[in-house]
């Protein structure tokens, strides 16, 4: 996801942050850098936010995760699941390759063909011809391990 310079970037920002250097970005954390930085009226709630969007304990990996995230656009896998269920009423956990394409070709923010051809060069097809959208949805938000090896 990220080149070496940055993680070590990334790397540096971590320990900036976490104040207490026990690997770990807490909410006292946040509020002594927003201090650093010279603001000092943070809300909990808005400190509680920023740590909520880890969904869990921030350490160093869960924070290049989030910058992923944010750096890359990519929305969080469940608002993708969200999306993929909403072609698929039987709850089956596929979509049809022929109909989805049908759809990306011919709805909203229309994909060029191009387009279309590189997202299925990534999608798990299986022979049928359906799409398994959670698989999918893992590629998109955490890569795909063929590309990176």
């Amino acid at each position: 996801m990220f080149e070496q310079s940055q993680i070590q970037e990334f790397k540096e920002a971590f320990g900036c942050i976490d104040q207490d250097r026990d690997g770990v970005i807490k909410k006292s954390d946040l509020k002594e850098t927003y201090a650093q930085l010279g603001k000092l009226n943070v809300s909990d709630e808005e400190l509680e936010g920023m740590l909520a969007e880890g969904k869990g304990p921030i350490n160093f990996t869960v924070f290049l995760s989030l910058f992923g995230e944010k750096l890359n656009g990519t929305d969080p896998e469940e608002t993708i699941l969200a999306a993929f269920k909403l072609f698929d009423p039987n709850g089956t956990g596929f979509v049809n390759k022929d109909e989805f394409k049908r759809l990306l070709l011919t709805q909203a923010d229309k994909f060029t063909q191009e387009e279309v051809e590189q997202a299925f060069a990534v999608a798990p097809i299986d022979v049928t011809g359906n799409i398994d959208y959670k698989s999918l949805c893992y590629i998109i938000t955490h890569g795909d391990e063929k590309e990176e090896s």
